[in-house]
C-alpha cells in the first residue's frame, strides 16, 4: 500500500501518545463474526470496502447493512468490530496489513492528529454533500479528512418506575442539589425501598470510559465556557470540586461498595439497571436498544435527565450532546476500494434500507439530508430539551490530549474510590492538570 512509508512515522507519534475513541462501549466488547482485513482488496477491478467499525453494540446492523448492499450492488462489505475500548490500537495493527481498512473512523481533532496522512479528501464527494451542516466536517486546512456520521446524548438514564417508588418524578430533580438529596434519600432506605439509587460505577476497562471520559467532560466543558475557547495546552481544573462531589455522590450511593468498582464491568452496571437494582445508570442513547429489546423497559419506565454538576444555570442545563465518530477513507486504499468505499458511505446516508438501519435500527440521529427520524426515547428527549431552550453540553472530550491522559485520570479515581481521602483526591488532580500539560506537549512537540 502507498501508506507503508509513513507507517514507521505514525506507529512512533501513536506510541508517546494514542488517542484512542472513547466513546459508547458496546454490550460484549467482542469483536465481529468477520475476522481479518481481507475485505480490503480489488475484485475484479470492481473494488471492495473493509469497514473497520468502533461500536460493537450496532455490530450486527452493521453486519447486515453490508450484506444487503452486497446482495444490491455485488460490491464486496466486510465489517470488523473493535473490541470496546480496543479501536486504536485495532486500527494501528490492522492499517499495518495489506489489505488494511478502506474505511475507519477518528474521534476528532486530536484523534485526527494521528490518521490525517492516510485521509482521503472527502470535500468532492456525495457523502460531503449530504450534510445538513459544515459543523460535521472534519477538516484538516481545506481538506475534509472526516464526516461525522452520527450525533448522541448522554446523561442520567433514569428508572421513572423506581424514582416513583421512593417518592419522586423526574420533575423533582433540577440541579446536583436536587439529585444529591434524591440519591442520599434513596440510599437511606435503600433495605426498605430494594434498590440503591446508581448503579455501578465500573471501573474496569468497559466501563471506566463513562467516568475518566464523559464524565470528565463536565469539568472542562464549564472551564471551556468560562475561558471562550474550544481546546487548550494547558488544562485549569477549575471544576475539580464538583468533579469530586460527583464522583462522591455515585460511589457512596450506589450498588456495590466503593473498594468494589476497579472490577465492576460495563455489563455488570448495565445488568444491575436491567434487573431493577438502581434508579439511575450514567450512560448514552446508544443504550436504548439494550435496555427495551426483550421488553424489560418500555418508555414509559425510562427517562435521560442531565448530569447536574452544580454550576451555572442548572435549570435549563441540557443533555450532553454531541459526536467523536467521523468516518475516514483510506488515501492508501487502491483507487477502485476507495471509490467502492465513498458509494457504500453515501448508499448508506442515502438510501431507503441504509437510513432507516441507521436512524431506526441503530437508533442513530444522521447529520445527512435523508435521515429518518429515530424512535429512540432519549434522542427524541433531548430534541424536546433543546427546543424547550435547555442548553446542550458540548462534547468537548475529543480535545483530551491522549489515551494516557485519560488512564492516568482513571487510574486515579479508583485509587480515590478504593481510599477517599484528601491525599488521592489531590493525586487525581494532579492526573486530571499535572497529567494534561505532560501528554500535550508529547503530543504536540
Amino acid at each position: 500500500m502507498k501508506n507503508k512509508k509513513r507507517w514507521l512515522t505514525l506507529g512512533l507519534v501513536t506510541a508517546m501518545t494514542v488517542t484512542a475513541l472513547a466513546g459508547c462501549g458496546g454490550n460484549n466488547g467482542a469483536g465481529s463474526s468477520d475476522g481479518g482485513a481481507e475485505g480490503g482488496g480489488s475484485d475484479a477491478g470492481s473494488g471492495s470496502v473493509y469497514y473497520l467499525n468502533f461500536k460493537p453494540e450496532q455490530d450486527p446492523q452493521w453486519q447486515e447493512l453490508a450484506k444487503a448492499y452486497t446482495e444490491e450492488t455485488g460490491v464486496e462489505v466486510t465489517v470488523v468490530t473493535a473490541a470496546s475500548g480496543e479501536y486504536e490500537t485495532t486500527l494501528m495493527s490492522e492499517m499495518g496489513k495489506s489489505g488494511a481498512p478502506t474505511m475507519f473512523q477518528v474521534n476528532g481533532p486530536v484523534g485526527l492528529a494521528n490518521w490525517k496522512d492516510y485521509c482521503y479528501d472527502l470535500s468532492g464527494s456525495d457523502v460531503y454533500k449530504e450534510l445538513t451542516s459544515e459543523d460535521f466536517a472534519l477538516k484538516d486546512g481545506d481538506s475534509v479528512a472526516g464526516i461525522a456520521y452520527v450525533v448522541e446524548s448522554y446523561g442520567l438514564i433514569t428508572n421513572k418506575t423506581l424514582l416513583d417508588k421512593a417518592g419522586y418524578k423526574v420533575e423533582d430533580i433540577q440541579s446536583f442539589d436536587d439529585l444529591k438529596k434524591v440519591a442520599e434519600d434513596i440510599t437511606a432506605r435503600k433495605d426498605e425501598l430494594g434498590f440503591s439509587a446508581f448503579s455501578s460505577a465500573g471501573m474496569d476497562g468497559s466501563s471506566d470510559w463513562r467516568f475518566k471520559t464523559h464524565l470528565a467532560n463536565l469539568p472542562i466543558y464549564f472551564e471551556y465556557q468560562d475561558e471562550g475557547i474550544g481546546t487548550t495546552d494547558a488544562i485549569k481544573g477549575t471544576y475539580l470540586d464538583n468533579y469530586r462531589a460527583m464522583w462522591d455522590l455515585y460511589i457512596n450511593n450506589s450498588t456495590c461498595q466503593p473498594s468494589e468498582l476497579a472490577a465492576k464491568t460495563g455489563d455488570d452496571s448495565r445488568n444491575e439497571f436491567l434487573n431493577k437494582e438502581a434508579v439511575f445508570f450514567q450512560n448514552g442513547s446508544w443504550e436504548y436498544g439494550n435496555l427495551t429489546k426483550d421488553g424489560t423497559f418500555t418508555d414509559e419506565d425510562l427517562s435521560m435527565i442531565p448530569i447536574y454538576f452544580g454550576v451555572g444555570d442548572e435549570a435549563n442545563q441540557g443533555l450532553c450532546t454531541g459526536t467523536e465518530n467521523y468516518w475516514c477513507v483510506n488515501n492508501g486504499a487502491d483507487e477502485a476500494d476507495i471509490q467502492a468505499t465513498l458509494d457504500f458511505m453515501n448508499w448508506c446516508v442515502t438510501s431507503e434500507i441504509g437510513t432507516k438501519t441507521m436512524g431506526e435500527d441503530m437508533g442513530f440521529v444522521i447529520p445527512f439530508k435523508n435521515a429518518v427520524e429515530s424512535p429512540n426515547l432519549f434522542v427524541k428527549e433531548d430534541v424536546a430539551m433543546t427546543e424547550a431552550g435547555k442548553k446542550p453540553v458540548s462534547w468537548n472530550f475529543p480535545t483530551m490530549p491522549s489515551e494516557e491522559w485519560k488512564n492516568g485520570v482513571g487510574s486515579a479515581l479508583t485509587a480515590y474510590a478504593a481510599d477517599p481521602s484528601d491525599a488521592n483526591w489531590d493525586a487525581v488532580v494532579s492526573a486530571f492538570v499535572d497529567g494534561w500539560a505532560t501528554e500535550y506537549e508529547l503530543a504536540n512537540p
